[in-house]
Formats: C-alpha cells, sequence, structure tokens
C-alpha cells in the first residue's frame, strides 16, 4: 500500500499539471521530516468534503464513515523539493478521495486514499474537442486575450492544461476537476462559454446604445459652449457681471503678497477650466468666496482716550483695582507706539467675577469689534485650524470665520474657558492654539481649509480661564495670567448697590421708586441664598425679587420695601448660613482655612486617639495630597519624640483618626500640613486648642512651613466666621498687601518658619524644642 501524506492548501490544483510551492503547513512538515531528502507521495486538499457530495444540491454537506473519519477529497501527485529555489515542486496526477488515515500526535501522518480515474469515453471525443476548441478561440477573441494555448488532441488533457485561462470562476473550475464523467465535463465548459459568448454580444449592443447617449451629451456641452463664445461676442454677457471676472479683481484688490496672489489666481484659472455641472466647481467657487470675503487689509483705527477707558472700566468694574491699572497700562503704551506686538491677557478667576465683561470693556475701551470664541469641550483640532478642503463639507477653523464675520484684522477676540478644551483622536486642539497665541508666530497663522498665511499679529486675545492647573505648561508660558479673585462680602454688597439693583428695575420694567432694598436685606441674600466667589447667581437673585416686586405693583401695591424680614416672602427660606465657629477649645479640634471654586472658607479638622494597633484611619472625602500631609504629620511627631516631649506616648499601641467634616464634600489642596499636624499634636499631648485661631500652611518633614495660595480669600473667611487670630507662612508676608485695611485691623495676623512656631501660639505653655 502507498502512503500518501496529507498536504492542506488553499490552491486548487489541476491534474496533468506542476506547481512551484511555499509550504507553510506545519502539520505536514511535522509528518513528513524527511521531505527534503527524497520525493513524497502526498494528497492534497482545501475542502475536506466526499467526493459524492460535489454538486449544486448538497454541496455543502458533510460525510463521516463508521470509524468518525472525516472523508474528504482532493489531488495526488510527486513532491520534490528544490534545493536552489528553496521551493517544492508538486506534479499533480489526478483526483482521489480518502479511504482512511493515520494518526499520530493528533496530526494525520499519512493516509490510504482511492484513486479517481476519468470514465464515459463512449462518444464522440474528437467532434467535442473540435467544437471546445472553435468556441474557446471565439471566447479568447472577444476577449482579446493572446496566449500560448495548450494545443493538445487529448480532451481530458487539453481541459486539464487551458482550464485557468477558461472564463470560470475558482468554485466552477473545482466543479470540472472534481468531476469524473469526460462527456459531463466536457458539456459544462462549452455550456459556460456559450453563454459567456451570448452575453458579449448583447453587452456590445448595450455599450452602442450608451456611446450614442454619451454622443448626444457631448453635442449638447459642445452647442452649449459654442452659444456662450457667441454671447460673448456679442457682449451679451457682461464681464463686469461676470462672477469668475469678479472673483480675480477682488482678490488683485486683496494686494497679498506675491505668492499667495499667485496661488489664488492658479485656483482661478481651475475654477474657469472645470465644468459647473462638476462638483469640484463648487468647492472652489465657495473657497475662494471665503477668501475674498476675509479681511486681508482692513482694520479698525484704535481710538484710545485714557480718561475715557478709566470711566468705563470703574462704570462697569467695582474693585479689582490692579487689572484695571494692567489694562491702562497696555492702551498707554498702544497709544504711544502703534506697532507695538499686542500681549495676550489671560484672566483666571473664579466663576461670575467679571472676567469676560472685563474683555468686553477693553475693546469698548479701544473702538474695537469685539468677538467671543467659547472654547468649553472643544475637541476637534480643526475647530482651530480649520479642515483642509479634500473633505467633504470643509470648514475654515472659529478663528478664521469670526475675522470673516468681524470684517476687521484687529478685534479683540475673547478666548473664553481655555482651559476647558480636551483632546482625543482628532488631536489636540490647545497644541494648535500655541502658534495661534504666540506673538512671534502668529503672523503667519496658516488655517488648512484657507492653505495660505493669514497674519492674526493685530488681533488682541484675550483667554479666560478658571484652572491654571488644567492648562498644558507651553501655553500658559505663551500668556500673562492676571488673577481674578473672589469678592469680599462688603465688595459684593457696593456691586449690588451700585450696579445690581439698577439693572434689574431696568430690565424688570420698574423704577427707583416702584422699589427699595434695605442694606440689612442686601448682605442677608449675599450670605443665606448664595454661596460664590463673583456675582453672577447674585444677579439673578436680585431679578428674582425684582419680578416678583413688579407682580405685585401689578395687584396694586405702590411701592415695595425689600427687608430683612419680608425677604422670605420674595426668596423662600435661605439656603445657606455662615459658618460659626466652635463655642470653646477642645482637644484636637482645630480651625483650618481652604480655598474652593467659590472662594475662602473655614473647616474644622477633628483628630480622635483610641486604644489599638497603630493604624491611622483618615475620613471626610480627602485627595492625595490631604492624605500624604497626615502622613507628614504623624511621621513627623514620631521622629521628634524627644524634641516634642512625647516620650510617654506608645505609637504602636494606638490608633490615630483624622477627620474633616462635611464628608460628601471632596477636600484637597496642599495648605493643610500644619492644621492637621496642630490637631494632632494637641490630642497626643491632650491639650486644648484656642478655638479662636484658624491656620493654613504646608509642612516639611522636618517641621518647616512651606507658602500657600489664596491669602486673600482664605483671610476673608475667617473674618466672616469671626476669628480675628490666623496663622500664615512668613513667606506668605506680602500677599496681604491685596486684602482691604478695614478687614486687617481686626485680624492679629502671626507669620511662622517653623511648626514649633504654631505650637508656640497655639499652646502657650508649650516650650520651643
Amino acid at each position: 500500500m502507498t502512503k500518501y501524506y496529507l498536504l492542506e492548501h488553499k490552491e486548487l490544483f489541476v491534474p496533468d499539471n506542476s506547481y512551484n510551492l511555499e509550504i507553510k503547513d506545519k502539520y505536514f512538515l511535522k509528518a513528513a521530516k524527511n521531505l527534503k531528502n527524497k520525493a513524497l507521495r502526498i494528497f492534497v486538499t482545501n475542502d475536506r468534503r466526499a467526493m459524492d457530495t460535489f454538486n449544486e444540491e448538497n454541496k455543502n454537506l458533510e460525510i463521516y464513515d463508521e470509524q468518525g473519519f472525516n472523508k474528504f477529497f482532493g489531488t495526488y501527485g510527486n513532491l520534490k523539493y528544490n534545493k536552489d529555489s528553496k521551493l517544492y515542486t508538486y506534479n499533480c496526477e489526478g483526483i482521489a478521495e480518502v479511504l482512511s488515515g493515520v494518526y499520530k500526535d493528533n496530526v494525520v501522518e499519512y493516509l490510504e486514499i482511492s484513486l479517481k480515474e476519468v470514465t464515459n469515453f463512449n462518444f464522440d471525443q474528437s467532434g467535442k474537442l473540435v467544437k471546445l476548441k472553435k468556441v474557446f478561440k471565439e471566447y479568447l477573441t472577444i476577449e482579446r486575450m493572446d496566449i500560448g494555448v495548450f494545443n493538445i488532441n487529448d480532451l481530458d488533457k487539453f481541459i486539464n492544461k487551458n482550464l485557468k485561462y477558461f472564463p470560470l470562476d475558482a468554485q466552477m473550475q473545482k466543479r470540472v476537476v472534481f468531476t469524473t464523467d469526460l462527456e459531463k465535463k466536457s458539456d459544462y465548459i462549452i455550456k459556460v462559454m456559450d453563454n459567456f459568448i451570448i452575453a458579449s454580444q448583447y453587452k456590445g449592443d448595450i455599450e452602442k446604445k450608451v456611446r450614442k447617449n454619451i454622443d448626444n451629451q457631448q453635442k449638447e456641452y459642445f452647442l452649449r459652449e459654442q452659444m456662450k463664445v457667441v454671447q460673448d461676442e456679442l457682449k451679451e454677457i457682461s464681464p463686469d457681471d461676470d462672477d469668475i471676472e469678479k472673483l480675480k479683481r477682488e482678490i488683485l484688490n486683496l494686494k497679498l503678497d506675491n505668492k499667495n496672489e499667485e496661488y489664488l489666481l492658479k485656483e482661478i484659472a481651475r475654477l474657469e477650466k472645470t465644468p459647473p455641472m462638476v462638483p469640484e466647481n463648487m468647492i472652489l467657487r465657495t473657497y475662494l468666496e471665503t477668501v475674498v470675503a476675509l479681511p486681508w487689509n482692513k482694520e479698525t483705527k484704535d481710538e484710545i482716550d485714557i480718561e475715557k477707558s478709566e470711566k468705563i472700566l470703574n462704570s462697569r468694574h467695582y474693585g479689582v483695582e490692579k487689572i484695571k491699572e494692567r489694562i491702562l497700562e497696555f492702551l498707554a503704551v498702544k497709544k504711544l507706539r502703534k506697532d507695538i506686538k499686542s500681549p495676550i491677557l489671560c484672566l483666571v478667576g473664579p466663576p461670575g467675577v467679571g472676567k469676560s465683561s472685563l474683555a468686553k470693556s477693553i475693546a469698548e475701551a479701544m473702538g474695537r469689534t469685539f468677538i467671543r470664541l467659547s472654547l468649553g469641550g472643544v475637541r476637534d483640532e480643526a475647530e482651530i485650524r480649520g479642515h483642509r478642503r479634500t473633505y467633504v463639507g470643509a470648514l475654515p477653523g472659529k478663528l478664521i470665520q469670526s475675522l470673516r464675520k468681524a470684517k476687521t484684522r484687529n478685534p479683540v477676540i475673547l478666548l473664553d474657558e481655555i482651559d476647558k478644551m480636551a483632546s482625543d483622536i482628532k488631536g489636540d486642539p490647545a497644541a494648535a492654539m500655541l502658534e495661534v497665541i504666540d506673538p512671534e508666530q502668529n503672523n503667519e497663522f496658516i488655517d488648512h481649509y484657507l492653505d495660505i498665511p493669514f497674519d492674526l499679529s493685530k488681533v488682541l486675545f484675550i483667554a479666560t480661564a478658571n484652572n491654571l492647573s488644567m492648562m498644558s505648561a507651553p501655553l500658559r508660558d505663551r500668556m500673562e495670567v492676571i488673577d481674578l479673585e473672589s469678592y469680599t462680602i462688603k465688595e459684593k454688597e457696593s456691586i449690588v448697590r451700585e450696579y445690581l439693583i439698577d439693572k434689574q428695575i431696568k430690565e424688570n420694567g420698574l423704577n427707583s421708586k416702584q422699589i427699595t432694598f434695605t442694606k440689612q436685606a442686601i448682605n442677608k441674600i449675599i450670605t443665606g441664598y448664595t454661596y460664590e466667589a463673583g456675582v453672577r447667581t447674585l444677579d439673578r437673585i436680585i431679578g428674582k425679587v425684582c419680578r416678583k416686586a413688579a407682580l405685585r405693583i401689578l395687584k396694586g401695591d405702590e411701592k415695595v420695601k425689600v427687608g430683612v424680614n419680608n425677604l422670605e416672602e420674595f426668596l423662600g427660606i435661605s439656603k445657606y448660613d455662615l459658618k460659626e465657629k466652635n463655642t470653646k477649645p477642645q482637644i484636637g479640634v482645630v480651625n483650618g482655612l481652604a480655598y474652593t471654586s467659590v472662594g475662602g472658607d473655614t473647616l474644622e479638622i477633628e483628630t480622635a486617639i483610641s486604644k489599638g494597633s497603630g493604624k491611622t484611619i483618615l475620613t471626610g472625602k480627602l485627595g492625595d495630597v490631604m492624605k500624604e500631609s497626615a502622613q507628614t504629620a504623624i511621621s513627623y511627631l514620631r521622629s521628634n519624640i524627644e524634641k516634642l516631649s512625647l516620650e510617654k506616648v506608645e505609637f504602636d499601641k494606638i490608633d490615630i483618626h483624622i477627620h474633616i467634616p462635611e464628608g460628601a464634600v471632596p477636600k484637597d489642596g496642599p495648605s493643610a500640613g500644619i492644621t492637621i499636624t496642630t490637631s494632632l499634636y494637641s490630642c497626643l499631648k491632650n491639650l486644648s486648642v484656642n478655638n479662636n485661631i484658624a491656620m493654613t500652611g504646608e509642612m516639611t518633614l522636618h517641621g518647616k512651613v512651606l507658602p500657600i495660595g489664596g491669602v486673600k480669600e482664605k483671610v476673608l473667611s475667617s473674618e466672616k466666621v469671626g476669628i480675628n487670630t490666623i496663622i500664615l507662612p512668613e513667606k506668605n508676608r506680602g500677599d496681604l498687601t491685596d486684602i482691604p485695611t478695614e478687614v486687617l485691623e481686626k485680624l492679629s495676623i502671626h507669620f511662622v518658619k517653623d511648626i514649633n512656631e504654631v505650637f508656640k501660639i497655639v499652646f502657650a505653655e508649650v516650650k520651643n524644642g
């Protein structure tokens, strides 16, 4: 019995043909280890189905023998390895079907197969061969194929040798190869080629009709073009009214540099050559109209009057003296030197403190057009740089679109919420913004849609942000940051009296005689109904009172007076109450100062000690920074036991629990170090902490006190709750200049460099270690 090794291969092999193969079937190579030393008899398959299932009705049916062996068919032949080409030569001899197989390590090692011979020779083979050659020759003529056909007088071999040239797909070729009846095989091929020849004839008739229709369309197009030329000659179409000529004149009037002008004129030439019915025509026309509409050389003249500008700023913005001074400095320099590069100002502060309105006031003071670009949530770089014209529905970026609407190249553009740009798979808009706001680069800003540089150096960019930490360092580096701090209660009272009440009275159709607010009512609205750094919510609350007053007046009241006693009639029960300080000194409870998104706030840090195993428990929804501050405090106290007289404390036998109330509110920041340390030390020494003291400052592992931010807000928050003694880091001494004098006069402020100085102030009896 001859052994046949199994090779699975996707290609279909035809008997009487030879093939060069690159074999990657690792199962075959494993079974035939001596392949490279001698020729092998192999069986090749790519479809494990039984021979008798190969027909149109049940070609997908799989049949198994009694032993469960999957019977399948394929081709058999001789396989040799060519050392020079490192390929395998397969001489396909015929078709066969598997009878049984030998397995080794779950791999088919070799097979017993049944060789299938061609049957049915009892018909006119020579006549069938002549007919087959005739239709094959006609097929080759139609397809214009000049190939070397195997001119063999044996019908079966003629089919096998020329099978690859017949108009058969892979499935049809497989059907021919595995059909053993020679008459059926030849009849099938002749039938397929006859059908192809008939279809080709119909195709030729259809192509003639299509060509005739195309000729008619070309004739119509030619006549229309001829008519247009005649109309031009008769001057029935005036050149002044021609859109393309008009675009060309407008481009020349832009007075761009030679390179850009030449580029745009080439685009005009392309437009002239593009037929109107082609989509490219509309894309080019839209592009050129966009370019022409941009203010390449148009700009407004600055009308800078320092006194007038100062009046505008003072009339619209209470306080913020440093910021108004910086704006006036810029205007003064701009008036003295026309060609100065505009700085990129970035106004940073909590919501509602007047960042956007300040930018609008700057534009009015300079006599420039004001444009606001909202960047919050922008994720696509194309929003800044524009889309390339190759995309469907391409548009310029937000900047170019805004300049087109402004019709001037030197407006004031407010980049609102610049810290809230996000990045995703479409790019990083913050990176695209770097070129926009860099005075050294933005004179040649290239929008992807325009593809030619546009000068942004004349634009005055003003950015606003709530949180600088959310911005990339390169973006911050290109801007001059100006901080807007939260308003004090007294500043809010002045803003309400001087701005908001008059504004809401006018907006709600009232006059100053119909409604009045008492000073106590204004203070109660600020402290009881709003909790914010700015005045945006306060403005809405005043508007709500005015609307209810308008309703009362229409019902018959002549005048409405808003006081503390009737305030709940307008606004309901107050939502917020000022925190109150501890009524008496307590062990382990220390007042801390925090900076939040709505200004300053006070918070109590509590520590409790119990018997345990040296665990530290931190609660109150603390962030990573505050957790590290707590660990630092514990490590400092443990490493300075003798210095702080803590020899009696056995840290391994106690559990320390540090808690900050209002557990649902997240808390984090680098300024709670000395507060946590003081609270912990108070518990360990069993000493009460003065309830009239509040503190803020970060601490190192060796007890040094580091500077912090938000000093103004933190000091004002302590003043609100009636705490008059504050401990601050020594390096924050200069930050008190921003705090109103009337607030500082009520406070006793201590500046410290070391945690021991804090202990000396809080615990008078503690000796300096």
